[in-house]
């Protein structure tokens, strides 16, 4: 179980960096300031799952 959550974690940090990777692109070329508060939006979900994720892998590893 904990090899699933493992794996999951790494999954959903990947996507942490790439939609944080995205924000800093639509940044740097002076795009939409509305599509730059939704990438935050995301990356910051996707970082409470991440932890989530983590937190569980390391209560079944237990």
């Amino acid at each position: 179980m904990s090899d699933i959550l493992s794996i999951l974690a790494l999954i959903v940090m990947v996507a942490v960096a790439v939609v944080l990777l995205m924000g800093l692109f639509n940044m740097m070329r002076g795009g939409d300031g509305n599509r730059s508060q939704k990438l935050m939006r995301a990356r910051v979900m996707l970082q409470g799952v991440a932890v989530l994720i983590m937190v569980g892998a390391l209560w079944f590893a237990r």
